[in-house]
């Protein structure tokens, strides 16, 4: 990783080629992870640190009434909807992690980032789970003793409802998506940057595990696993560069329309400068 921004040229943040060494180093990594959970000697480790994250976090909300209420609106859709509006401050900001007249484009490569995520997602490795009977329940819904805080907290579930169980939690959606936001600002941002990028996004991982909807693993090999393989076809092969290009040619339009209104003009997404 990199302190300095990365400047390639005045047009696009992000390279138009191959990098194949650290294209590669990404998918060993990945593969490697995989394979360590899936292999029965580095299986157990994996399974015992499972319960062991889950105990330690989700047992005291039945003790402390402070972070059960913390935990209970950390795992909310609302909590969710603020988490989305952070993730994208952090893209458009003009002169923070990107000049202003760079927010755009870093937004463009984001999406299309995320859009690869969500193919790979929804149309390779769902089919590779099931195929390989990966998937498993959450571990409130298995372990005894769990405690749920929908239950606990039955009025905020009729407001909004509380992620506290999946059937389906491998591997980790919500964390492949916050994962792949922290790599994909991670090389332009500088050291104390960096550190508050992934801390938020340590911060924003815990409701699920706390509540229990979520194993470790699900982050730690399913969700950490989709964001690399991700990453890396988007950063290290030419699919950002054109994506940037194919979405700034489709949406120009669209935003010389909005450079009209009084006031959206000031705004650098809006402005382009």
């Amino acid at each position: 990783m990199r302190n300095r921004p990365l400047r390639l040229d005045n047009s696009t943040l992000f390279q138009g080629r191959w990098d194949w060494p650290r294209l590669m180093v990404c998918h060993i990594i990945a593969i490697v992870l995989l394979t360590s959970w899936l292999w029965h000697p580095t299986r157990t480790p994996w399974d015992q640190l499972d319960r062991q994250i889950f105990h330690y976090l989700n047992a005291p909300l039945a003790t402390s009434s402070t972070w059960a209420h913390l935990w209970a609106f950390g795992s909310m859709r609302l909590a969710d909807m603020g988490v989305g509006l952070v993730m994208v401050g952090f893209l458009i900001k003009g002169n923070w992690l990107f000049a202003r007249d760079q927010v755009r484009t870093a937004l463009y490569a984001f999406l299309s980032v995320l859009f690869l995520l969500l193919v790979i997602r929804i149309g390779l490795f769902a089919q590779w789970v099931k195929w390989m009977h990966w998937q498993h329940a959450g571990p409130s819904l298995v372990l005894d003793g769990a405690v749920r805080l929908s239950e606990l907290f039955p009025d905020w579930e009729k407001f909004s409802h509380i992620k506290d169980s999946s059937k389906n939690s491998f591997p980790g959606d919500h964390a492949s998506v916050l994962l792949l936001w922290a790599m994909f600002l991670s090389p332009f941002a500088k050291l104390w940057q960096r550190v508050l990028i992934w801390l938020l996004t340590a911060i924003f991982l815990l409701p699920r595990l706390v509540a229990g909807a979520h194993w470790g693993t699900d982050i730690f090999i399913g969700g950490v696993f989709l964001s690399l393989i991700a990453f890396s076809w988007g950063f290290y092969t030419p699919f950002a560069a054109r994506s940037t290009r194919l979405l700034e040619r489709l949406f120009t339009p669209v935003f010389h329309c909005l450079q009209k209104i009084p006031g959206l003009n000031r705004i650098s997404l809006i402005s382009g400068r």
